[in-house]
Order: C-alpha cells, then sequence, then structure tokens
C-alpha cells in the first residue's frame, strides 16, 4: 500500500519555525493507493455513519478526506440556497445530504456535499450532486460521477464560483445553466455562497426571488 499525503499533511520533520500542522481553514485529505473496491467497502463499514472523514474510491485508490469549517459552512450555504429556491417556486425538492454512492460492478464511489432527487422519483443515484472544493487536489470527482450515472453536477470551487457539468452520452459537458432548475440564476445564487451570516443571506436570496428591494 502506498500512501500520499497533501504537502500539509507529511510526515517529514518541519523545518525550525515552519508549522506543525495544516492551517485550520485548509480540508485535511490522505490519499491511499494501491486498495481494492473490499479494502473500500471494509472502511466504509468500519467508520460506519459517524460523519467526519469522507470516502471516494477510484483506479485503486482511496481519498480520505475531512473537510474544513469554512468547506462545511460554503456546502450547507449552498444546500440552503438550493432549498430556499425549491420552496419559493414550489418545487418537490428531495435532500439526501452526503448520500454514500457506490457501484461495485464499476469499482467507483463517494459522497458528495450535498445531492437531490427533484420530485419522488426513486433513484439509486442522485439527478444533481454539489461539490465545494475548497482546497485543491484529491481525487477526479467528475469520473467517479460519470460512471455513477449522475446526471449533472455542480461544482463550487474557491476562487472560480459555480461551474455546471452535465452527463450526456457517457461524458460531462460544461453548461451555463442548470438543466434540472434551468430558471434558477446561478450568479446571484452564488453571490450569497460566502455569507458570513447565513439566515440573512437566505432572507435576502428569498427576498431577490420575490422581487423585493430593501
Amino acid at each position: 500500500m502506498e500512501l500520499l499525503a497533501e504537502p500539509t499533511l507529511q510526515s517529514a520533520k518541519p523545518a525550525p519555525g515552519a508549522p506543525t500542522a495544516p492551517p485550520a481553514d485548509m480540508d485535511q485529505r490522505v490519499i491511499l493507493f494501491g486498495m481494492t473496491w473490499k479494502d473500500y467497502e471494509i472502511l466504509l463499514a468500519v467508520r460506519g455513519d459517524q460523519s467526519g472523514v469522507r470516502m471516494a474510491y477510484l483506479n485503486g485508490a482511496i481519498e480520505l478526506m475531512s473537510p474544513s469549517i469554512n468547506h462545511e459552512g460554503v456546502k450547507k450555504m449552498m444546500a440552503r440556497l438550493v432549498e430556499a429556491y425549491a420552496d419559493e417556486r414550489k418545487l418537490e425538492l428531495n435532500s439526501y445530504g452526503s448520500w454514500t454512492l457506490k457501484n461495485a460492478l464499476v469499482e467507483r464511489g463517494l459522497e458528495p456535499d450535498e445531492c437531490y432527487v427533484l420530485g419522488a422519483a426513486q433513484t439509486d443515484v442522485p439527478q444533481l450532486a454539489i461539490e465545494v472544493v475548497w482546497t485543491a487536489g484529491g481525487l477526479n470527482k467528475l469520473e467517479i460521477y460519470r460512471a455513477l450515472g449522475v446526471g449533472e453536477v455542480w461544482i463550487w470551487e474557491r476562487g472560480s464560483g459555480i461551474s455546471v457539468h452535465l452527463l450526456r452520452d457517457g461524458i460531462y459537458e460544461r453548461a451555463p445553466r442548470s438543466a434540472l432548475l434551468p430558471e434558477l440564476d446561478l450568479k446571484l445564487l452564488e453571490s450569497f455562497v460566502t455569507a458570513q451570516n447565513h439566515s440573512q443571506a437566505v432572507w435576502a436570496f428569498r427576498a431577490a426571488l420575490r422581487g423585493e428591494t430593501k
């Protein structure tokens, strides 16, 4: 088994005066190489329903990621905004959080930051998954989503904002808007994502959706 850690997590002795721990605002990530699908399933079983460490599997590599408080803040803000939009537009949107998505036949698995199904449809995978990239690096999550057949993925990346990826003919294509929620103004939503006060941001977002002014 080969282990690769992010630079901030390397075990080499730090230089005098250098920090001995990753910054608190950075996600902590370790990737284990030379792992089997069975190894991945064992680690999932050992972790159980406990929150904290998210796992992904791709091509013999297991990613273990502990999100920072900033990562969690962005993902919860995006969830509240998407759900507020659905409420305002009276859309039946079902939320499944960090649902563990895995398929033994293609040996792919991961846990999205947030995921959704529109309406009452029973599906094996969500129709929409949201990924937050607060700290760059890690496995290719789009490749995992592609193999699992998730139709739409939003990626919010620090410094870049939201990008929409739609699965068409087995590959993801960048799109200017959501196919699942085509009338949602993603630029408007994006403007509230990093707000410090979540409740005030949701209130302001709802007011904007209603066309209200201060």
